[in-house]
């Protein structure tokens, strides 16, 4: 797949059974709900494709790796509806990843926010450099993290994402990601970075598809129920949204 437009850009290119998934938004890299709808459907198609045996998940650009939801399409909710209508796309997407019957290495080059987390959380194993911060906003414009929480909860631990979660203004460190186990490698800079995941995802590639997918399976056991579970959290989300509360911390981020 190659899409380029005003809503983002997804790249994806197969080379030596691993495909090389690129999202990209001017944004931050941040999501609107057509861009996450295009990267669940590429991640379900990948998970069909025999020709490859795993997947990296990488951001365009060198700041931002992802900012999470898009702001202006959050501040448009006017409804219950549009309000789960827009959550419900991260909650696919991280059950798509989830459900992939190959392993999804993740590319962290920069700073992740919110959504972000909740992306990288779900890949299953993930490289970064050491600017690679993270930072759960969500309480701080007037939600949470809902739908995201398993997720990143079951990479770092409760105590960890609760940490995350009600120091709202506070960044995390890439290191301290590592020590917390959502990172499983950090590095100074891009291209020892990519030098790592090349050798790596070739490694990977290389081993039995029915082993790697059987390991997929083994790896995610015990999270069938984020089908509905992660669709009950984006309906609180999308309800929390509405809130005059959030509509005035939303407008006053996006004015910073």
């Amino acid at each position: 797949m190659n899409m380029q437009s005003s809503n983002g850009s997804l790249i994806t290119t197969i080379e030596n059974n691993i495909a090389t998934v690129e999202f990209g938004h001017p944004a931050s890299n941040s999501f609107p709900r057509s861009l996450l709808d295009l990267l669940t459907s590429e991640i379900n198609n990948l998970s069909g494709n025999d020709d490859v045996n795993a997947i990296v998940l990488k951001s365009k650009g060198t700041v931002a790796f992802c900012a999470g939801a898009s702001f202006d399409e959050l501040l448009a909710v006017s409804n219950h509806e549009e309000g789960l209508e827009f959550f419900s796309g991260f909650a696919h997407l991280i059950n798509a990843m989830r459900r992939c019957s190959k392993l999804i290495i993740g590319r962290i080059h920069g700073k992740a926010v919110g959504g972000g987390v909740g992306i990288v959380a779900a890949c299953d194993y993930v490289f970064a450099t050491v600017t690679a911060s993270i930072k759960l906003s969500e309480l701080a414009i007037g939600i949470g993290p809902f739908v995201i929480e398993p997720a990143v909860s079951r990479k770092i631990g409760k105590t960890a994402m609760t940490e995350m979660t009600l120091a709202a203004h506070e960044w995390k460190s890439a290191d301290w990601a590592e020590q917390k186990g959502l990172y499983a490698a950090v590095f100074e800079t891009t291209e020892i970075l990519d030098s790592a995941i090349a050798d790596f995802a070739s490694k990977l590639a290389a081993y039995n598809p029915d082993a790697l997918f059987e390991m997929k399976k083994v790896i995610w056991e015990g999270t069938e129920n984020w089908e509905s579970l992660l669709l009950e959290r984006a309906t609180i989300t999308g309800q929390l949204v509405l809130s005059d509360f959030t509509k005035n911390a939303l407008e006053q981020f996006k004015r910073k």
